[in-house]
């Protein structure tokens, strides 16, 4: 049996289901819970093929409630555990992942989006953009990580293991069924090859000694008698988030000092909104390029100097317009006008965002957005 998963570094070829299972095993983690649903079920599969190698465990569940649960269960008695789904089941998991934000229990799920609503479609959206940034009940204190490639989803799903355990609160590496499915290169490597330490794990239940004597008490609790009390456990953890914001917010951004036009994407149509920033770049077009990474926190002090610059501010996601509130809110009260390109579950090219932006210079498509500017009107 081998020491580790993975030794040094290694270039490979692989799907995105298959890279965040690896990925989950190079960040050591002990068991995944998990029950079928497409386009993830592959992470299930790859983890049940690699673990047992490295000594590591699966449970599949009777339903996606249960895998949500289980998952929390499992980080409470220590072990760094994760769960993954898509679409309904990524709904079902919500009640455990809003437990797991009152508790500040560090779970960890792989989102694989497809479309909806319901069970729509089982290939691609960026549909449960809303869902997993806001979906349980609360205030939606959680890190939500959007991946735009394969290198992302192994790069992310290790990083999700230790912000989690870092902050306590449910983290999400939101990916879709297209990187889920296809096949192209990344790196995949040794996380202590690279300097990068796990955090350590730790029991919530069952530690040695006797509470209030030998040690502080847990105090895991989630359900509060009064309105009083729940404020300002809430105030407390609201505080807490404002803090790590800075630390944690991740983005990406070209060409947006001298920019006139800003495409804005996440995920994998990010990768579709450079190829055609740098494509208008090379034609002439004052065009620069904002991603998100992480759409919780969102980055929306970066993104409110760039629209202070800006002329417009172009949208372009596979859903109706759940990146762009996400933006309105970022943005709110400053004046660039905003334009969208919108194709809930559909696949968007870099190509069909630069004939875009010569019809919109050319003023082929009006009226739009254009009348509706952040902070005066609304989507």
């Amino acid at each position: 049996m081998a020491d580790k998963p993975i030794e040094g570094e290694k270039r490979v070829f692989m799907t995105g289901n298959e890279a965040v299972a690896w990925a989950a095993l190079a960040a050591d983690a002990d068991i995944m819970y998990g029950y079928p649903i497409t386009p993830q079920n592959e992470i299930m599969h790859y983890w049940t093929r690699l673990a047992p190698r490295y000594e590591k465990r699966f449970l599949q569940t009777e339903d996606e409630i249960s895998a949500g649960f289980t998952t929390c269960g499992g980080v409470l008695s220590g072990k760094r555990a994760f769960t993954a789904t898509a679409g309904p089941g990524n709904v079902l998991m919500q009640e455990a992942m809003s437990m797991a934000e009152m508790l500040r229990i560090p779970t960890v799920l792989v989102v694989q989006q497809r479309g909806g609503p319901s069970t729509a479609t089982v290939i691609y959206s960026q549909q449960e953009t809303t869902l997993t940034c806001f979906g349980g009940n609360g205030e939606g204190m959680r890190i939500v990580y959007s991946t735009s490639s394969h290198q992302d989803l192994f790069d992310y799903t290790i990083k999700a293991f230790n912000i989690a355990w870092k902050y306590r609160f449910p983290t999400f590496v939101l990916g879709d069924g297209y990187q889920a499915k296809m096949r192209e290169s990344l790196y995949i490597y040794d996380p202590e090859g690279k300097g990068m330490a796990m955090e350590k794990t730790m029991p919530f239940l069952g530690q040695e000694g006797m509470p209030g004597v030998d040690r502080e008490p847990a105090h895991l609790r989630n359900t509060y008698n009064t309105e009083e009390e729940l404020y300002a456990v809430i105030s407390k953890y609201v505080e807490e988030y404002n803090k790590l914001t800075p630390e944690v917010v991740e983005y990406q951004a070209e060409d947006t000092d001298d920019a006139e036009i800003i495409l804005l994407a996440h995920g994998i149509v990010a990768r579709a909104a450079l190829a055609a920033t740098r494509t208008l770049r090379s034609k002439g077009v004052k065009a620069g390029y904002f991603r998100p990474i992480t759409l919780r926190p969102f980055p929306a002090e970066q993104l409110r100097q760039i629209a202070r610059t800006a002329q417009k501010f172009v949208v372009a996601e596979s859903a109706q317009g759940q990146l762009l509130k996400l933006v309105q809110e970022a943005i709110y009260g400053e004046t660039v006008p905003l334009e969208t390109y919108l194709k809930p579950g559909q696949g968007i090219t870099g190509e069909e965002l630069v004939d875009f932006i010569d019809s919109m210079i050319n003023g082929k498509i009006k009226g739009k957005l254009n009348s509706k500017i952040n902070g005066k009107g609304g989507f």
